[in-house]
């Protein structure tokens, strides 16, 4: 195998790979069995040395001490009632304005984000209490559940994201500053939803009519509603403000925000041993789940580059005399393609590795590029045929909504996720002016 093309040894690798994941088999021993057979023909029984190699360098990052502690807080936040509060404040605060329920849902849906880092977390929550309170009040199924699919995916790109977490480990970037360069731009295709919301229902009021008047509050009890910001707010922004500010690590960090999870729900009389027992499983599960899925993606990438292969992308890019732009262009239409197929963490192990040395290469900056990689990432979540909120949101829908309109509520918010992309592709600044202010 080692007097092999580099093209050939990438079709093999690949190959070999999807072969065994369109088998079944998981993503961890997909890697790994394509890893160990091709070091085995290459170097012999020696080259399996090199698994236990990859296996401590993977593990040897303190970096990871963060990701379990973020998916518990999490985790907590997501069964501790918030949601619910939230979407209480929302319904007095903005019920009266045509669409504002959707709009509402946007902002809760940032705010989970920014509390639990993962995309499931508000599509599912949002999809139980948000989705048949909007259907009750007239508004338009796609509309709906489109807002929520696409409010759930901001989870990816505000931090403190699990995702951005997993790439830092991989591309050796500092999380906070990854963290600083998603916040703008998160909040930025929060509002283009929103405008389009807005611009929607102004246009044709029935997508999403106010709430009637016996439904709609007061001053008081708007300013009352407030109260349920209060402690998730505190919680983000000392959280963030600990990272970004650089007063502790992203591991203390996330110990701090594990910590203040327990809190809220033992401040509002919420907290039991069946909401501490469902968290810690669920942690261990999904923290297990990703650790080994690193070592085998590490051990894949060290066999991949030991073979000669990992300069085939270079190669092709002197080649055929590509511009700087295009490989961009054609790495992030890669993402768009995968992401139909492949779960976003295969992607991550996969891609990163190969791609952000050739983006260094080329001159760009490689915290910019994983802003592109990041959303990329939300598109490929609402993507048919096998983008996962569009399952999220089937398994809580009601029977009356069918996976075809689920398909085409995600398209919209597909086009506007694309603009976002451009936006931050043709200015660069949206992405990087507050890491380039805090760093």
């Amino acid at each position: 195998m080692a007097g092999l093309e580099p093209l050939t040894i990438t079709a093999i690798m690949f190959a070999s790979m999807l072969v065994l994941m369109a088998m079944g088999a998981p993503l961890t021993f997909a890697l790994m069995i394509s890893g160990m057979g091709s070091a085995f023909l290459m170097f012999g029984p020696g080259g399996l040395d090199l698994l236990l190699a990859s296996a401590y360098g993977a593990m040897d990052n303190f970096l990871l001490v963060s990701l379990p502690l973020f998916i518990f807080m999490g985790l907590v936040l997501e069964r501790s009632g918030i949601t619910d509060d939230l979407f209480e404040m929302i319904h007095k605060l903005m019920g009266g304005v045509p669409g504002g329920l959707g709009v509402g849902t946007v902002l809760v849906c940032a705010l989970i984000a920014a509390m639990a880092g993962v995309s499931g977390a508000a599509t599912v929550s949002l999809g139980i209490i948000a989705l048949p309170a909007m259907l009750k009040r007239g508004y338009e199924k796609r509309l709906v559940t489109g807002t929520i699919m696409a409010g759930g995916a901001l989870g990816f790109l505000i931090p403190p994201s699990v995702l951005m977490i997993i790439y830092a480990f991989l591309s050796r970037d500092s999380v906070g500053k990854l963290f600083a360069a998603g916040l703008v731009p998160g909040l930025m295709l929060a509002g283009i939803y929103i405008l389009y919301i807005l611009v929607r229902c102004r246009l044709r009021p029935e997508m999403g009519p106010p709430a009637p008047p016996e439904e709609r509050y007061g001053l008081v009890d708007r300013l009352k509603a407030l109260r349920y910001l209060i402690a998730p707010g505190l919680l983000v922004v000392t959280v963030l403000g600990c990272i970004i500010g650089g007063v502790t690590s992203p591991s203390e960090a996330s110990a701090i925000g594990a910590a203040g999870a327990l809190l809220i729900p033992w401040l509002r009389g919420r907290a039991s041993w069946k909401l501490l027992r469902y968290a810690m499983l669920s942690t261990t599960k999904i923290t297990g789940m990703l650790l080994w899925i690193a070592i085998a993606a590490v051990f894949f990438s060290k066999i991949y580059v030991g073979l000669g292969a990992g300069m085939v992308v270079s190669e092709m890019i002197e080649d055929y005399a590509l511009s700087p732009y295009a490989v961009i262009i054609a790495m992030l239409a890669s993402y768009f393609l995968l992401g139909m197929f492949l779960d976003d963490f295969a992607i991550i192990f996969i891609t990163v590795p190969l791609y952000v040395p050739i983006v260094s290469d080329l001159g760009f900056d490689t915290t910019w590029f994983a802003v592109l990689f990041i959303l990329s990432m939300q598109s490929a979540y609402l993507t048919p045929p096998f983008g996962y909120n569009l399952f999220y949101m089937r398994s809580v829908a009601p029977s009356h909504i069918t996976i075809v309109d689920i398909y085409r509520s995600a398209l919209p918010f597909v086009m506007l996720q694309v603009i976002g992309l451009a936006l931050i592709v043709a200015f660069p600044q949206i992405a990087l002016w507050l890491p380039n202010q805090l760093f």
